[in-house]
């Protein structure tokens, strides 16, 4: 397949001692997190360093609060809150798989922590946390505008109200979770599993989907902020469902081929369908992920060529300015044209 490149301007491009594993922007910060726990924050503008932290153990996850204040990172041995006024670090080395973070508001962020998840307070304080699962807890997510927390492990989705240690909604299913999607609207939850499918929960009713068929599991799973349309790898192609209305099933996903691998999912903000995806071969697309007819098979509107380092993470700092992390240390931010046109 041929596919025309066109440049974006570089804003910036810096390199960490450590390999990255992810990203989160909010407001005019990015935070980078390698896989040995070091953990940079930069100014999204310029990229110049203006925090650090050291997770023991290494990192999983990172996630800025909505307010660009607080910084949460989770790993293999705890997590750990970073505080932007005065760089006060809290870690916790509790032994235990710490795989999500997600942030309710700028005062509460749950964090998982083996076979359980804690909420806590922006500098660490613990405000409850829920009871064992199943297992190791792989993912969570917020519901209800923060009111409701969803917890996904082996055999189910738990959903927990605030300051309940039991569940108060169970949504099962057989099998291991690795990513969790909220729909923006509350309407929908939906898994990315280790068997090849994603597996959809309607919340109002408690009815359930599966769409199957994927050639590897799925690992990233993302709605975009109108919570119509997600996108999912386990695929070459990336797979785009249409949520609108009663919901995908019945129709077929609208596929994006650029990569022989995806490793990394973006969203851009607003709610033009724009899409920015990550493969192993360094390269960035973006696309028009909303356009054509179900089951129509699109093309990238433009390519940020790579130069043969595979995409750890990508994340948006804005609608303008697309953050990659790359596995060789590269950390890279381009100006991408206005949200009509890419």
């Amino acid at each position: 397949m041929s596919v025309s490149s066109v440049d974006t301007a570089l804003a910036w491009d810096v390199s960490i001692d450590d390999a990255p594993v992810a990203l989160s922007a909010r407001g005019d910060l990015v935070a980078v997190a390698g896989a040995e726990g070091t953990v940079r924050v930069l100014d999204a503008a310029f990229g110049a360093e203006i925090g650090a932290l050291d997770l023991p153990g290494g990192a999983l996850r990172v996630e800025l609060s909505p307010d660009a204040q607080h910084l949460a990172v989770t790993g293999p041995m705890g997590y750990a809150l970073w505080r932007r006024a005065d760089g006060r670090t809290t870690v916790r080395e509790s032994g235990a798989w710490s795989a999500a973070a997600a942030w309710a508001n700028h005062e509460r962020v749950a964090v998982t922590s083996g076979r359980r998840a804690l909420v806590l307070n922006a500098d660490g304080g613990e405000l409850w946390r829920t009871e064992p699962a199943a297992s190791t807890v792989t993912d969570l997510a917020w519901l209800r505008q923060g009111r409701r927390l969803a917890v996904a492990a082996y055999g189910a989705v738990q959903g927990y109200e605030r300051h309940t240690e039991k569940a108060v909604v169970t949504y099962p299913y057989v099998g291991s979770h690795l990513a969790l999607a909220v729909a923006p609207t509350g309407k929908w939850i939906c898994s990315g599993n280790q068997d090849a499918s994603i597996h959809i929960w309607r919340t109002r009713d408690g009815s359930e989907l599966t769409m199957s068929g994927y050639p590897e599991k799925i690992s990233r799973l993302a709605f975009d902020e109108t919570g119509f349309w997600l996108a999912a790898d386990g695929a070459p192609d990336v797979t785009v469902w249409d949520f609108a209305d009663k919901g995908p099933e019945g129709t077929g996903p609208r596929s994006l081929r650029c990569h022989e691998t995806v490793t990394a999912l973006a969203w851009r903000p607003g709610a033009a369908g724009h899409l920015a995806s990550g493969g192993d071969d360094g390269a960035v697309a973006l696309w028009h992920a909303t356009a054509g007819p179900p089951q129509a098979r699109l093309q990238p509107a433009r390519t940020l060529e790579g130069d043969g380092e595979a995409v750890a993470a990508l994340a948006w700092a804005g609608p303008h300015l697309l953050v990659s992390a790359h596995r060789d240390g590269r950390v890279r931010a381009h100006r991408v044209p206005s949200r009509t046109a890419l």
